[in-house]
């Protein structure tokens, strides 16, 4: 599989060990990687702010707001989940590309700090994102955001969350969606497709580091046949009236199998869908190698994307 590698990938490929994910270990993986994460750099053009929130059982949740600061327009809002196999990450991880979505698509981006399994196990981080995306509609004045135009996004286990926050939002027909971009999302707890099977170790993320995050993340529903489909979206009959969705995953990413059954079912049940598949590419590829050809390209493929979703909502009179 290694052969396979995109070479300007491969390098740093190597610097990657399997974690052992344990929830004693968790603790400490946690700490090394906020202590290990250089500061972000706030672009002058934006304004970056920090808020709590109410969330589920009143307990706080915060989020984190991304805002142009010359603009006096109303502004399309995006809510971004960072990844982590649901078991780890946070928002300070993904300053860079949040001030990049705010600036170059010209929209406010609201980042939020759900709580992460096995202390938090499902239903948990779903209802933390669906307060977030309830108060960003509800908030739509005095945020100075167009709730015609709220979008949702995010990576990996984020991208499955989005996934099943798009479900979620659209089952209990509130907020109403324009589009939602799961980047190589985490949707199916089952880790048997034929690209999980492929990818047993290594690669960033695999079927051993995968099946840990799920166990944890679903707790005492792992393995049994109640799993729904806002915990597993893999897992959704109904595809219909979700909206405009744009998604990728790299060829060497145990997320591939699931991401095309994910964008086929979407494609025949009638919603349009951009997809892209990247040879040569694994797990987070475009965050480990930044400046590599194929990641720049991805990213600006993610802007483009963003920008064209909420495009797509504006209504043009004729």
């Amino acid at each position: 599989m290694k052969k396979r590698v995109n070479p300007e990938l491969a390098a740093n490929l190597e610097l990657f060990q399997d974690l052992v994910l344990r929830p004693e270990n968790l603790p400490f993986i946690r700490k090394n990687s906020a202590q290990t994460r250089p500061p972000a750099v706030v672009d002058d053009a934006l304004s970056l702010t920090d808020e709590i929130i109410n969330g589920p059982d009143n307990q706080p949740l915060p989020l984190r707001i991304y805002r142009p600061k010359y603009s006096s327009e109303t502004l399309p809002v995006l809510l971004w989940i960072h990844g982590g196999g649901y078991i780890l990450g946070s928002i300070d991880e993904d300053d860079e590309l949040c001030m990049n979505f705010a600036k170059e698509a010209e929209c406010v981006v609201v980042s939020v700090e759900y709580r992460l399994a096995p202390e938090h196990p499902y239903p948990a981080p779903i209802e933390d994102c669906y307060a977030a995306l309830k108060w960003i509609a509800d908030s739509a004045d005095s945020l100075q955001i167009d709730s015609t135009r709220i979008g949702v996004a995010g990576a990996s286990a984020g991208g499955g969350l989005t996934a099943a926050l798009t479900l979620l939002a659209r089952d209990r027909n509130y907020p109403s969606l324009c589009f939602q971009m799961p980047l190589y999302p985490m949707i199916d707890d089952r880790n048997t497709t034929p690209s999980t099977n492929e990818i047993k170790e290594g690669f960033v993320w695999n079927q051993k580091s995968n099946d840990a995050g799920w166990r944890m993340y679903l707790g005492d529903l792992y393995g049994t046949d109640a799993i729904p489909s806002y915990a597993a979206p893999a897992r959704e009959t109904v595809y219909s009236h979700l909206p405009y969705t744009y998604t990728c995953v790299g060829q060497l990413d145990p997320f591939r199998s699931e991401t095309l059954t994910y964008v086929t079912k979407l494609a025949e049940a009638g919603v349009d869908v951009e997809f892209h598949l990247y040879p040569g590419a694994y797990h987070g590829f475009e965050g480990i190698n930044p400046d590599a050809e194929l990641s720049i390209r991805a990213k600006d493929e993610y802007i483009l994307a963003v920008k064209n979703g909420f495009k797509r909502s504006l209504k043009i009179e004729v």
